[in-house]
């Protein structure tokens, strides 16, 4: 038998003093009543309730174990009240993971905002172009640029995601522009790396199907602001989220190429751990991102 229920029944016999009034507020039988109560007399090997014709009354170890019980089940209601909330209001601390240009462009600035519509969150946002393992460190949140495989994590589209191939105007006079993907086996690419390893391939798409070139350079970072600044320098070529140097793309230090060729259709996306139900901080985090990175005007450079 359940021995939680068998816990409330008893409560509820002791405050009404009788098991038919208990019976009504649980709405079972009488008879229903009588057999937790005695189930849970044997399970304790004493006596609760002394029984006459007239009334109901605690003995002494009753009297003992009602105000331990009643203290446990209200202590029981107020976790769930607890829980129950939590799910429906944002409270708690937010630890998010995000690439280092993307979190300090895109997200940074409008934490003031979201903090100021939820005072009860603290966030800490840790700004790391290394794929972190979000189950493993503890992260409630992660973005990520590009293609997901993440069985573990759930993934939500945020916005989209367009890659370009760029260089400057002085690059492209001296070293030439590539008409095809092929061609870039001829240009310096500054390329991205993890774990120390280099990327050796940049993805376009053919027959709206991707393949990959290969593609090699003297400079390699882990850090995509670092690969901006080489090719606004002058050093190489760059294969980038569009995000990342539309400001330059505008004023005119970089310059795209191979658009025909690039995907359009990857995804800035949220993931989390899989979970049944997701907190209110994170669920409201998310869709407050979406709402920011909507506005069809937001990804075009100000100035």
């Amino acid at each position: 038998m359940d021995k939680l229920k068998e816990i409330e029944t008893f409560v509820e016999v002791a405050r009404n003093g009788s098991f038919a009034s208990a019976a009504a507020g649980q709405n079972v039988t009488p008879v229903m009543i009588g057999r937790r109560i005695n189930h849970l007399e044997k399970r304790l090997g004493g006596k609760l309730f002394q029984r006459s014709t007239r009334k109901l009354t605690l003995t002494d170890e009753g009297k003992m174990f009602f105000e331990l019980c009643h203290g446990l089940l209200g202590r029981l209601d107020a976790a769930e009240r607890l829980v129950t909330d939590a799910r429906h209001r944002a409270t708690g601390h937010l630890i998010v993971s995000c690439p280092a240009s993307f979190g300090r462009n895109h997200i940074a600035p409008h934490l003031d905002e979201f903090l100021a519509a939820n005072p009860d969150v603290r966030i800490s946002l840790n700004l790391s172009d290394h794929v972190v393992d979000l189950v493993r460190e503890g992260y409630d949140l992660g973005i990520r640029i590009g293609a997901t495989h993440e069985p573990n994590l759930t993934a939500i589209r945020l916005a989209p995601d367009q890659a370009v191939v760029c260089g400057t105007s002085a690059y492209f006079e001296e070293h030439g522009i590539p008409h095809t993907p092929e061609e870039l086996a001829q240009h310096n690419c500054l390329t991205f790396n993890q774990y120390g390893g280099q990327q050796h391939g940049w993805y376009f798409k053919r027959n709206q199907q991707p393949f990959p070139i290969k593609v090699t350079g003297n400079l390699a970072s882990n850090d995509g602001a670092l690969l901006r600044q080489w090719a606004i320098e002058g050093l190489g070529l760059a294969w980038c989220s569009k995000w990342e140097v539309a400001a330059q793309i505008k004023s005119g230090e970089l310059t795209t190429v191979l658009d025909d060729y690039v995907f359009a259709d990857r995804a800035i996306s949220a993931v989390h751990p899989r979970q049944k139900n997701l907190p209110a901080k994170t669920s409201l985090f998310i869709e407050w991102l979406k709402s920011i990175y909507s506005s069809p005007d937001y990804w075009e450079p100000s100035t």
